[in-house]
């Protein structure tokens, strides 16, 4: 969820209005992009790109009924984004393929991050589901057009396998991921929950050319006056060719978080 600052509930409430009904019309008169909409039970032949993330996590301060919450929300909007088509030109959306998750619609409430602070809300932890599709679009040649990156490093990182920064936040509806496919080939999203994990992968009508490496570049923990620890870093990506030689480095995205623990302290239960 976007950082608020000192706004008062008013302004916060009209800010959110104005931001969604832009939005809105943006997808409704857009006349530049075309959203993905079709979904198939078939799946393509290859698999692009695959990942999984534990659903159940013991995190400091956070009633594990948040996360039992989350696993449903995950899996109602899981069941928008299996097997979704995207065919060439057409862009995935998040929150159009999802829609507003509602209490009507059977979302309960879980875990959100506002200004560096867990609260609760209708729909939370979806932010789980956002990151996984980032990670994994960035091991495939579709296009990233729209990411938001966290303001707050919120949890230390135990147990993290992927580079930090590497993770996508929403908000329904304006602060979304959106993905353009920019290749000849179609691509389809898969998305399932096990007993254990959020589980997905993107496939694809023709047999993949290339490997992709991310990597973390200059990641650095600074005290900034005012402010605090501050974290830092570059996302790079390798692309290989299918015999593993590097056939170039690009840069992906850049970070920078407010930190709301102290970097000297180890995580809890170490």
């Amino acid at each position: 969820m976007p950082a608020t600052g000192n706004r008062s509930p008013l302004r916060m409430k009209l800010g959110v209005l104005y931001f969604r009904t832009k939005r809105r019309a943006k997808w409704l008169l857009s006349r530049s992009a075309r959203y993905a909409r079709y979904r198939s039970a078939g799946r393509l032949p290859y698999q692009a790109a695959s990942h999984e993330t534990i659903l159940l996590r013991k995190l400091a301060n956070v009633d594990m009924w948040m996360q039992h919450n989350k696993v449903k929300n995950l899996a109602l909007a899981a069941q928008r984004m299996d097997g979704l088509i995207l065919k060439p030109g057409e862009t995935f959306s998040y929150w159009r393929t999802i829609g507003k998750p509602t209490r009507s619609k059977g979302y309960l409430d879980g875990m959100l991050l506002q200004s560096g602070q867990v609260r609760s809300g209708v729909g939370g932890g979806l932010c789980q589901l956002s990151n996984l599709i980032y990670w994994m679009t960035l091991h495939t040649p579709l296009t990233v057009t729209e990411r938001h990156r966290h303001s707050y490093d919120v949890f230390p990182d135990s147990g993290r396998s992927q580079p930090f920064g590497s993770g996508a936040t929403c908000y329904y509806n304006y602060i979304d991921l959106q993905i353009r496919n920019d290749t000849d080939a179609e691509y389809q999203l898969g998305v399932r929950l096990t007993d254990t994990h959020l589980t997905g992968e993107w496939r694809s009508a023709s047999p993949p050319l290339y490997r992709y490496e991310i990597v973390e570049k200059n990641h650095r923990m600074a005290h900034e006056f005012g402010v605090g620890y501050v974290r830092s870093n570059e996302i790079w990506r390798r692309v290989q060719n299918r015999s593993g030689d590097l056939l170039r480095e690009e840069p992906v995205t850049s970070n920078r978080a407010i930190m709301m623990y102290d970097p000297s302290l180890p995580p809890a239960g170490e």
